[in-house]
């Protein structure tokens, strides 16, 4: 079997070969006046809007993202939503929040509570311990420098995180760390690297960049930013899935769950999840072999999805069975969870807050 690309590394490639727009979007003219036009759509009572305004620019513009009224507000949304514009902004109860993920871990690994509370007594590389550094933490960036300096000078921190720092998602528009190392292979970051990478996204200009990427930068043929905002919430393309999974059921009989998810994490072809199985039940209509369509469900996260046969056929013997054209694009069915999250959201609520905030930034 031939070896390809990740899924990330075939979106970014993609993208950096064309990229479509929702609609036609109106250019900028001159750096100056385009950031003077940035200044104007960030929502009144920012601190630092010459800041904000210029990273935003250049967030876009390094990248050949038009910094267009829709990529500009897109961008601004997505910012307000996250962090109402703070670079680094406090977490309500993030002490307790840290202790829980520690001690979730230290029950996954088997380490005794008094062991791992001998190892926290540690005096740190601050000369404080990691318990009161812990204790005092307010944001994500305190809490990932501790679990930096306790899996860099403690073996305990390496029994429990594996070298892993579990602050994954960083900075005013809360990029994923993964994402910010895949991008950054293919599109160089074009600033200077103080510590890593991953540490960039912390920084408003480093969270800005991948966050515009993420955002903006893979060809997508939505006709409304809400699905890139529901995009941004659930991966690339999560939207345009969800809507092959409807077509998906229309076509098999079987109640799958749009969540865009095309194959269950660290996927194999001999242990298919729900989408693929209910694939391989249309085998003889879709004319497709298992190994085909599951190579097909691997470029979930890719615009190349779009052009398999796989794709073509599930809407093909779905749209008669409904008489109509079915939509391209469904916000994806996903129950959002996390240890900061203390009430029930869904990735429709994230896409409409966002989208209400995209709508205010526009009638500007």
């Amino acid at each position: 079997m031939k070896s390809r690309a990740p899924a990330w590394l075939l979106v970014i490639a993609s993208f950096l070969a064309s990229c479509a727009s929702e609609r036609p979007v109106a250019p900028v003219t001159g750096a100056a006046s385009a950031r003077d036009f940035v200044d104007r759509s960030l929502p009144s009572g920012v601190a630092d809007r010459a800041g904000w305004a210029a990273d935003i620019y250049a967030g876009l513009t390094a990248q050949a993202l038009e910094p267009s009224h829709e990529n500009v507000c897109a961008v601004a949304a997505v910012i307000a939503q996250e962090s109402g514009f703070q670079v680094d902004p406090v977490v309500p109860g993030m002490a307790a929040i840290a202790w829980r993920e520690i001690d979730k871990r230290a029950e996954h690994a088997g380490v005794p509570q008094l062991i791992l509370r001998g190892a926290l007594q540690v005096k740190s590389s601050t000369g404080r311990t990691y318990s009161d550094r812990i204790d005092a933490a307010k944001t994500e960036k305190d809490l990932s420098d501790i679990f930096e300096d306790f899996i860099g000078r403690v073996p305990m921190g390496r029994t429990l995180f594996a070298d892993h720092n579990p602050i994954r998602t960083r900075g005013p528009m809360q990029v994923n760390v993964a994402f910010v190392e895949h991008y950054a292979t293919v599109r160089p970051y074009p600033y200077p690297v103080r510590t890593s990478l991953a540490d960039e996204a912390f920084t408003r200009r480093g969270s800005v960049y991948f966050g515009a990427a993420h955002l903006l930068a893979y060809p997508a043929a939505y006709d409304d930013y809400r699905y890139r905002f529901a995009d941004y919430n659930a991966g690339q393309y999560a939207s345009r899935n969800a809507a092959f999974q409807n077509a998906l059921s229309g076509a098999s009989g079987l109640q799958l769950t749009p969540d865009g998810a095309l194959l269950p994490h660290d996927a194999d072809i001999n242990n298919p999840g729900s989408t693929e199985l209910a694939v391989r039940g249309l085998a003889g209509r879709l004319g497709i072999s298992a190994e085909d369509a599951h190579h097909a469900l691997e470029l979930g996260r890719s615009k190349d999805f779009e052009r398999t046969s796989l794709y073509t056929r599930v809407f093909a013997l779905a749209e008669p069975r409904h008489g109509r054209p079915l939509p391209r694009a469904v916000v994806p069915r996903i129950t959002l969870q996390g240890p900061k999250i203390k009430r029930h959201l869904t990735t429709e609520w994230y896409a409409d807050r966002v989208n209400q905030r995209f709508k205010r930034c526009m009638l500007k």
